[in-house]
Parts: structure tokens; C-alpha cells; sequence
């Protein structure tokens, strides 16, 4: 069996996996830039945005998302968001960590997924604008004639593209 593959064969849960472990390499390189007192979050989360998510999601056009992909890298993003934010000191002096809410009203929600979704988006509609002779094209629109294997992904990349499409309710 081929080193890329995980138990269930999906490759891109195993790339999702690289691709957050390298974020964390990118965060930990960036920690003390980060977590310095001369810049103020908006600056940290501009970093944040322009280097570690973009090296999360580099590629991920291409990605057909389960719910336990999106959840990791969820987690992911939060992680981060609360290392660049820090604790919340509560009116008894006590101090906590930030809600997952809280953390989302900080984004405005501006989340990790969303940006996936809305990249999928760009591309799919680059890919329709090509020429029906570009291989790009034709993979994306060849149908396959045989039955797919037991274990298998129920959607493929171009359902989840319609998917997206029908949540923000764009016809066309």
C-alpha cells in the first residue's frame, strides 16, 4: 500500500494533515513575533492570515472535505487564534481561556472553511471559463463508467462545489 495512504485510502485527509503540521512549523517560527507586546492584534492576525493560514490552505482548491478534515482544521485555527490572543481575565481575577465564540466574534467570521469554500469557488469558475480542450477541464467534467470502490467518499469534489453553491444559494 502506498505511503500516502491512511487507513480509509483518502489521500487528502493525510495531505490536510501535512498541511497543518507545516502551519504549526509556520506558527512556531513566527511565536515570538506573535506573542510580542509592540504589535496589537490586528497586526498578529493579519500575520496569522497572510502566512500561517495561507500555508494551511495552499492547495486546498483541490480539496473534497469531510467533516472530520474541516474539524481539524478548525482546531487548528483556534489553537492559534488563542495563542495570538491570550487568556481573558474574568471580573474575580481569575483567568480563562477564550470560548470558541468568542474566538468567532474576534474573526467575524472569517473562519478557515469559509476561505477553502470561497477558494473552491475561484476555481471551479476559472476551470468553467477555460477552453473545453484544456486537460484541466476535461478531468473535471470526465465521468467515471465504472462504480466506485467500497469505502469511498459519497460526494465528489464537483458535488461539494455544488453544494457550496446551493448553501449560498447562487443559481446558474
Amino acid at each position: 500500500m502506498n505511503k500516502v495512504m491512511n487507513k480509509s485510502g483518502n489521500k487528502i485527509s493525510e495531505e490536510i494533515r501535512k498541511r497543518i503540521q507545516a502551519g504549526n512549523r509556520c506558527y512556531y517560527v513566527h511565536e515570538k513575533l506573535l506573542s510580542s507586546k509592540l504589535l496589537n492584534y490586528n497586526s498578529k492576525i493579519q500575520i496569522y492570515k497572510t502566512i500561517i493560514r495561507l500555508t494551511v490552505t495552499c492547495g486546498s482548491e483541490t480539496w473534497m472535505l469531510t467533516t472530520s478534515d474541516e474539524n481539524q482544521l478548525k482546531i487548528f485555527e483556534r489553537k492559534i487564534l488563542r495563542k495570538i490572543y491570550g487568556p481573558t481575565q474574568n471580573p474575580d481575577g481569575t483567568w480563562r481561556i477564550k470560548t470558541n465564540d468568542e474566538l468567532r466574534q474576534r474573526m467575524k467570521q472569517e473562519d478557515i472553511i469559509k476561505l477553502i469554500k470561497s477558494q473552491r469557488l475561484i476555481w471551479v469558475a476559472h476551470v468553467m471559463r477555460m477552453e473545453n480542450t484544456r486537460s484541466t477541464r476535461k478531468i473535471t467534467e470526465w465521468k467515471p463508467y465504472k462504480t466506485r470502490p467500497v469505502g469511498r467518499l459519497r460526494l465528489r469534489w464537483m458535488d461539494q462545489v455544488g453544494e457550496d453553491l446551493r448553501r449560498m444559494k447562487i443559481t446558474g
